[in-house]
């Protein structure tokens, strides 16, 4: 019996030096211009990886953009919609750029916060109208969404699940298989290199590890 498909699914938050102040400890998950050409250059041509971008951060098409169509890449870049135009982030001009381009658009949010902590108040413009606005770019339904700082519980995907979400990219790191409703991603980060690169990408996790990684993402999806 063979093994069910999988793919690993890859997060890119900012790249180059940052043209905008950082959040606390926004900085470990930016990484230099050498480090992404070195992911991209491991994940041509492989069907098996699949690149994303959260944060909608002014790399995305200044930096991330060119280097994906040398090489005949595409990815799925996560929006928080309600950023949209401020110092450093992505414009809408930049959000119809992308999409000729070939690339996707997903919600990554209204304005950057974490879901576990929202207001009553905050829940339509984070679950429904961010994606609404998002599909006025695309002409089609936005429907797939990352949960910003990778946080969820129960109550997250419940309300995620009646807004219609298709599916919901964590950072929970591994492997995920294509269909999963709640799929894994890893992040990169500011140490990487290329034995990091190969491990994500080739390395099999230890069965301690897998039975951690599994354990922690049963209790985000319980908690709450």
């Amino acid at each position: 019996m063979t093994n069910p498909p999988s793919t690993v699914t890859l997060t890119v938050h900012g790249i180059g030096s940052p043209v905008r102040p950082l959040d606390p400890g926004e900085d470990e998950v930016w990484v230099t211009v050498k480090q992404f050409e070195d992911v991209l250059d491991a994940v041509a041509g492989r069907t098996d990886v699949r690149l994303t971008f959260d944060d909608a951060n002014a790399s995305d098409v200044e930096i991330a953009l060119p280097h994906l169509m040398k090489r005949g890449l595409t990815g799925q870049f996560f929006v928080p919609a309600g950023l949209l135009g401020r110092p450093g982030r992505l414009t809408e001009e930049n959000v119809r750029e992308l999409l000729d381009a070939g690339m996707t658009l997903g919600s990554h949010g209204w304005a950057h916060c974490d879901w576990r902590r929202l207001s009553p108040e905050q829940v339509p413009d984070e679950m429904t109208k961010a994606a609404e606005v998002l599909a006025g770019f695309s002409g089609t339904p936005v429907t797939e969404v990352s949960a910003p700082f990778g946080s969820y519980d129960r109550h997250v995907l419940r309300r995620l699940r009646e807004a219609g979400a298709t599916k919901v990219y964590t950072s929970d790191t591994g492997r995920a298989h294509p269909e999963a409703w709640l799929h894994a991603r890893t992040s990169l980060r500011d140490t990487i290199d290329r034995a990091w690169i190969d491990q994500v990408l080739d390395g099999k996790p230890s069965l301690p590890r897998r039975a951690r990684n599994l354990a922690a993402r049963t209790v985000k999806r319980l908690r709450g």
